[in-house]
């Protein structure tokens, strides 16, 4: 697979836009996914964050397995604040919540000492397709920022008032080069790499061999994949699903898509592709 390197020019101004807005919000708030919170992880948006408190939100936990649990448990050992979560469920509302107000409670206590009532910014940043804007309209009670399964859904910055809190969603944002390939394809996989630069024909195929060192019971059960070459195993995905072309050969960009799009959508049931030694060298 070739290497995967995506910074469009929006990504820079959105890098400056978020590096302005720092100094007006009391914290960041670092939204990763589940399945793969060591690639979803941006130093760079880390960096910027500098001495800001910091929240991790593995979020979209309703694809990943318990592996995602030692993985949040790893982060924390880090000295970080985390939490799992899946947004699209109304029942994280109050887990992230509470996780947020954590943050500055020692600040809203200092102000209510005051006789102060302060509303407290937090900036929301990852890399694309994590979820951010879904969290937001989590938090605020509706449908307030924009959404969509397509890397680089938001481009611009937006202000959302939640109850006692404000939040400013941000375009997700990529390293502006990837040092460990293996991440980046991790992040190929579940849809921040726009899919318009990539070579479908490599991401399925390698998914295929990832899942099917981690997960291969998952592919027989959908596929009747029992191992062999990655080629070979999408052989498997075309002849189940039935995706043929004129003549009795195999439709495979119809098979990539769909083998891709079951992964996502977690049609091949809780997957989670990173390992704690993937997280070992990243600096939360």
């Amino acid at each position: 697979m070739k290497n995967i390197q995506w910074f469009p020019g929006h990504m820079t101004a959105a890098m400056r836009m978020m590096e302005k807005h720092l100094s007006i919000v009391d914290g960041v708030v670092f939204v990763l996914d589940a399945r793969c919170p060591a690639a979803s992880f941006n130093p760079k948006l880390k960096k910027l964050a500098g001495a800001k408190p910091v929240l991790y939100v593995l979020n979209k936990g309703d694809l990943a397995d318990e592996r995602a649990d030692v993985l949040l448990k790893a982060i924390r050992a880090k000295g970080a604040a985390a939490i799992k979560i899946n947004a699209v469920n109304s029942g994280s509302r109050r887990d992230i919540t509470a996780a947020i107000e954590k943050l500055v409670a020692e600040k809203r206590e200092r102000a209510a000492l005051k006789g102060q009532t302060k509303v407290f910014r937090f900036m929301i940043a990852g890399v694309p397709n994590t979820g951010k804007s879904t969290l937001i309209n989590l938090l605020a009670g509706g449908r307030r920022a924009e959404t969509g399964d397509k890397a680089g859904v938001t481009r611009g910055k937006q202000w959302i008032r939640c109850e006692g809190f404000e939040l400013l969603d941000t375009p997700g944002t990529m390293p502006p080069a990837f040092e460990n390939q293996r991440l980046a394809r991790r992040l190929a996989f579940v849809g921040s790499v726009n899919d318009d630069i990539l070579d479908i024909d490599d991401v399925a195929l390698e998914l295929l061999k990832e899942l099917s060192e981690k997960y291969l019971k998952r592919l027989e059960e959908r596929y009747g994949v029992t191992g062999g070459t990655p080629l070979e195993m999408l052989d498997c995905a075309c002849k189940k699903r039935g995706f043929l072309l004129r003549g009795g050969d195999y439709d495979y960009e119809r098979g990539e898509r769909a083998v891709i799009d079951d992964f996502r959508k977690g049609k091949l049931g809780k997957i989670t592709l990173d390992s704690p030694e993937d997280l070992e060298s990243l600096a939360f």
